[in-house]
């Protein structure tokens, strides 16, 4: 017999991934005081607008100097802390977020932490990435690049309470003529593929 949440998961995963090949980007946009929802969002020029103002942001990786930039969030009616599990679980993102891939952590750590590298294919490209902040259950933030070059991209979580839910936003960061080139290719496919993380990371974090 099939389990149920396997079906689930696997009709939530084929939808996620339907949007991201062919539907437009999504945001989120508040209609009440703890509730989010989502409505179009087709340019880096909107998500800039809609971008949090609470993330920091390395020296060289503000939003308003990048090639490339996307803004997503989502209310998940889970609190941080399960949520934060789902997120510094690295090597079970395959499980349940499709487009993460070859998941490799290094040192000691079985989960990220300050400092961590860890290697990861997304969005078809082999990265590595560092952990450069890292605040339990609120804050985490790594860049990514070609092993062996400079970084060329920083990525956010930022986690709040909002009563028994979790707001999660996740910004990115994109700098130098990889980025600029996606820009001008697909501008909305890093938007779409955080989309898909948010989605599924809300349905890991609301299960069982």
């Amino acid at each position: 017999m099939i389990n149920r949440n396997t079906t689930a998961r696997c009709a939530l995963i084929s939808l996620a991934v339907a949007a991201l090949a062919a539907a437009p980007a999504w945001s989120q946009s508040s209609t009440q005081a703890q509730q989010k929802v989502a409505t179009i969002a087709g340019s880096m020029e909107q998500d800039l607008e809609n971008r949090s103002h609470d993330i920091h942001w390395p020296t060289g990786f503000e939003p308003e100097k990048a090639d490339l930039f996307s803004h997503n969030e989502l209310v998940i009616n889970a609190s941080c802390e399960r949520v934060w599990k789902h997120i510094i679980d690295a090597n079970k993102w395959p499980d349940w977020y499709p487009n993460s891939k070859h998941v490799r952590i290094f040192g000691s750590s079985p989960s990220l932490a300050q400092g961590t590298v860890f290697r990861w294919t997304t969005f078809g490209l082999p990265l590595e990435s560092k952990v450069n902040e890292y605040v339990p259950y609120t804050r985490i933030g790594w860049y990514g690049y070609a092993p062996g070059a400079k970084p060329t991209f920083y990525h956010t979580w930022y986690l709040t309470s909002a009563g028994d839910a979790c707001d999660v936003v996740m910004d990115e960061v994109g700098k130098g003529a990889d980025a600029a080139h996606l820009r001008e290719t697909d501008e909305s496919l890093m938007h779409r593929g955080h989309d898909l993380w948010l989605a599924t990371l809300k349905w890991v974090s609301e299960g069982p």
